[in-house]
């Protein structure tokens, strides 16, 4: 079966309430980086605002922010950018009677059993994910062509040598356009290169090897010694693993730092607000997400990331997948906010075995 995006249903903004609706109203920024009172704070949801009797939608979003009116062009910032003089929309309401309107149901098809009650409606290890491999299989070989995959990584891809070729492989295939991570990811990776180990742990027979716990700490310290990791990668002779295949690819990789890392590599982002600004240049091009492993970092880019992208003047739908073993982890994004998620319950390194073999095999 061949992938097709949805239709999105514009709202009808030829009828009531919307013809009587205010443009809306705005408030001047008095100090840098300080939202005036009564802002109104962005959704992940399609959000339109009357502006000069028009109807505007804003086409790059993120949840918790606040809107900046230029002229008749609109821009989503956070707090911490604002500065002195800018005009920052203001009002609470969503349902355009302050000439804010929030869209929630643009991708609804209106269909649905009408049952206020039935059994099985969480996803959890006992859910059955079949259907959802079939539709992910589907969606990631449109994307790779239409849109733009973005994946969010944890280490524990990179613990089995299975899973750590497979996600290289997907990266060679085309099936990755950028990567979040943290330090541990490619740390560990790398190690898995050149000692065939991840935290001391050989990755293929997952036995424990002598003085393996130096492994890790041996990986950063000569990688600190080159400016980046394309120049560590080539002087050290690496040729496997996802870092590799993404210098070889050229598939930015943004590592974001942890009050806990070692080290950390080079390229690390230490600062959270200038990583989070790096990781938000391609949660503004995402089509489609896939957060496995972390749950942090998953949080965060669910976040960054709205339930809709505008492509070629095209509204669509932005496909977020939250996989883990952990059932909290899978459903704590729900939790923070980002609704339109897939929640898949499983072994990561089945899942992307699994992946792989079925897209590329």
């Amino acid at each position: 079966m061949s992938f097709s995006i949805p239709v999105y249903q514009e709202p009808d903004f030829n009828r009531q309430p919307f013809l009587d609706s205010p443009s809306v109203s705005v408030k001047p920024v008095i100090q840098d980086g300080v939202a005036p009172d009564n802002y109104h704070a962005t959704t992940i949801f399609p959000e339109y605002f009357k502006i000069g009797g028009t109807w505007k939608l804003i086409t790059e979003s993120r949840m918790d922010c606040v809107v900046v009116l230029r002229e008749d062009s609109l821009e989503v910032k956070e707090f911490r950018r604002l500065v002195q003089g800018e005009q920052v929309v203001v009002g609470r309401t969503e349902d355009g009677s302050e000439g804010i309107y929030v869209h929630t149901r643009g991708f609804s098809s209106g269909s649905g059993s009408g049952e206020l009650f039935s059994f099985r409606t969480g996803r959890s290890r006992e859910t059955s994910y079949s259907r959802d491999y079939d539709r992910l299989y589907e969606l990631l070989r449109y994307e790779r062509e239409n849109g733009f995959i973005l994946w969010v990584l944890g280490p524990a891809v990179v613990f089995d040598s299975d899973s750590r070729r497979a996600m290289a492989s997907l990266v060679e295939q085309g099936f990755v356009h950028a990567i979040l991570g943290g330090n541990a990811l490619a740390t560990h990776d790398l190690e898995g290169a050149l000692f065939q180990t991840a935290l001391g742990q050989d990755i293929y027979t997952q036995e424990h090897t002598p003085n393996g716990h130096y492994h890790h700490l041996d990986v950063i310290n000569r990688a600190r010694r080159y400016s980046s990791l394309e120049e560590m990668i080539a002087a050290s002779g690496i040729t496997s693993g996802v870092v590799e295949a993404c210098a070889r690819c050229r598939v930015p990789v943004v590592l974001a730092g942890s009050i806990r890392d070692d080290g950390p590599l080079p390229g690390v982002i230490a600062d959270a607000y200038q990583a989070q600004d790096r990781m938000r240049m391609f949660t503004r091009k995402a089509t489609t997400v896939l957060g496995l492993a972390t749950q942090l970092h998953s949080i965060a880019t669910g976040n960054l990331t709205p339930a809709y992208q505008v492509v070629d003047s095209r509204v669509r739908p932005v496909y977020i997948y939250s996989v883990d073993v952990a059932e909290f982890a899978v459903n704590k994004l729900r939790d923070r906010g980002t609704l339109e998620v897939t929640s898949i319950v499983t072994n990561i390194q089945d899942f992307l075995v699994n992946l792989e073999r079925n897209l590329t095999g």
